[in-house]
């Protein structure tokens, strides 16, 4: 077989001009965006275009490229010529004719009209707008050295809400301020026709799009709980690696639902009854305060196998445990300081968490530092056997690692120290800071010393790189409490189970299943699927 055709490698130079896009959303009934693009270019012959692959915040190549079509290249009055690489299906070559300084790229991205065909972004209500489901970006530069002028055409009378600058709507378009791709990428546009913005400091503000205008009756109080979470992350990291931020979130019960971050910004889908039903629906409320963490853990701070120079390099994630599991912990604990949970809640959540790994197999054979490659395994799709495949557990099981780490720090200092101090030290950034800092494990440890000395090291090897037969409880059990089961669920569960659609007898029987009986996980023995 011949050698395939190389993709450039990227360099820190600039892309010499300025990328023009224009994506017209208006198309919501069918969830059709349509992308025009002028990309400069500067000779003729072949250009290579990439669709964005290895996408910040979702840990795997997430490029939805089967949902990219109708793609048009022109120079001029010229059609040219383009063809797919062999292998990397995102990439996209181009003949560039004799005598022109730009190429014309048009396409669609067709949102999914159903959850089983992916990501839903698209309602006759409301849309989210992930950048790089709309743009095309030339090989061999830095994302940060490529420049783009966006501009968004939007249905008549709707709001939208941005981390990016902008201008409009003027006769239903919208212009952004101009960035770079890395930026663009990193900021999502959020839209709808019933809208309802929120100030919760000069710098932070939340944008709630609905389904139907009543979802949006949030009480004074439930907004100044929102308001705390930025006061009380302000307590825990001491400054802010931002200038602005904008929380997104959603109400709905058609956009699939989500949580993803930016570093200014977080993309959020939750229920439709997440103010009118503020009782009902709170075991949901801690996704605000995980994606407004990760702006400190996982935007400015990083670890170095989870960062490359453009969307086309892997990511290798070994320090998901801190980029995902450190901010799992502390979302539960700014739920209880915020007031978005009462302590009673915050207890529940972590008692089932607890409960659920205590008694699931699979860390009986798989340790937790392997799930770390779950993104790109298995992409969330639906488990047939999860108690025992393992799934992401980076995240739960990693919180109560943190806890842990948390307890044994009171512990080693006479209460004087916490997890607390860790995170001032190691995520504080300069006021505004827009970069990325990466880290690496001996940076963790050198950090958890310099807080309170003990075998760090040793300890994560320990939790991580090892099997074991139960939950890492040490940490609960250190802070007062232990785990126990009673003959009826708890008030989270009780929660969990009406707001997920299942019944959790895990801990019982060893089965989840639905309220009409379809049984949807059995729990293993540890010995092999189907043993006794």
């Amino acid at each position: 077989m011949p050698e395939l055709p190389p993709i450039p490698d990227p360099v820190d130079a600039p892309y010499p001009g300025v990328i023009r896009l224009t994506v017209d959303v208006t198309d919501v009934r069918r969830g059709i965006f349509r992308a025009h693009e002028t990309i400069p270019v500067e000779r003729a012959g072949e250009l290579m275009l990439l669709y964005p692959k290895w996408l910040p915040g979702f840990h795997s190549p997430q490029a939805p490229i089967e949902l990219f079509a109708g793609l048009r290249v022109r120079a001029g009055d010229r059609d040219c010529t383009w063809r797919r690489h062999p292998v990397t299906v995102n990439a996209f070559a181009i003949e560039v004719p004799d005598g022109v300084d730009a190429i014309e790229a048009e396409f669609q991205f067709l949102s999914p009209t159903d959850a089983s065909q992916g990501r839903v972004l698209c309602s006759p209500d409301m849309l989210c707008l992930p950048w790089h489901t709309v743009v095309l970006y030339p090989t061999g530069h830095y994302a940060r050295q490529i420049a783009v002028e966006a501009s968004l055409i939007v249905p008549p009378a709707w709001q939208l809400a941005c981390a990016l600058r902008f201008d409009g709507p003027s006769d239903g378009i919208v212009k952004f301020e101009a960035t770079t791709l890395d930026v663009l990428v990193d900021s999502p546009v959020l839209a709808g026709r019933h809208v309802r913005r929120e100030t919760l400091d000069d710098q932070v503000h939340l944008t709630i799009v609905a389904d139907q205008p009543h979802q949006l009756a949030a009480k004074r109080e439930h907004i100044d709980r929102h308001r705390a979470v930025v006061e009380q992350a302000d307590r825990l990291f001491g400054t802010r690696p931002y200038d602005r931020f904008e929380m997104l979130l959603a109400l709905s019960d058609t956009l699939s639902s989500e949580g993803i971050e930016h570093h200014r910004s977080f993309e959020a889908v939750s229920l439709p009854g997440y103010f009118t039903d503020w009782a009902g629906s709170f075991v949901r409320r801690d996704t605000i305060p995980h994606e407004y963490v990760h702006s400190w853990n996982g935007k400015h701070r990083r670890g170095k196998d989870s960062w490359q120079p453009c969307f086309e390099k892997p990511i290798r994630n070994s320090l998901m445990w801190v980029y995902e599991g450190q901010t799992q912990y502390w979302s539960q604990i700014l739920c209880a300081r915020s007031g978005l949970w009462t302590p009673e809640q915050t207890l529940g959540a972590l008692a089932q968490t607890a409960a659920r790994y205590d008694v699931r197999p699979g860390s009986r054979w798989r340790p937790t530092i392997d799930t770390r490659r779950d993104p790109i395994i298995a992409a969330r799709a639906p488990l047939p056997w999860p108690s025992w495949q393992r799934s992401e557990d980076y995240y739960a099981e990693g919180s109560l690692v943190w806890l842990d780490v948390d307890t044994r720090l009171r512990e080693l200092s006479g209460d004087t120290r916490s997890l607390d101090d860790f995170a001032r030290a190691f995520f504080g950034a300069e006021a505004a800071d827009p970069t990325t800092d990466t880290y690496d494990f001996e940076e963790v440890i050198a950090t958890l010393n310099g807080v309170a000395a003990y075998e760090w090291k040793r300890f994560f090897e320990e939790q991580l790189t090892r099997t074991h037969d139960h939950a890492p409880l040490a940490g609960l059990e250190r802070g007062g409490y232990r785990l126990v089961y009673r003959d009826t669920p708890s008030a989270y569960q009780a929660g969990y189970e009406a707001v997920s659609g299942t019944i959790d007898l895990t801990h019982a029987i060893g089965l989840t299943l639905t309220p009409g009986g379809k049984i949807t996980d059995v729990r293993g023995t540890g010995r092999g699927i189907g043993q006794r």
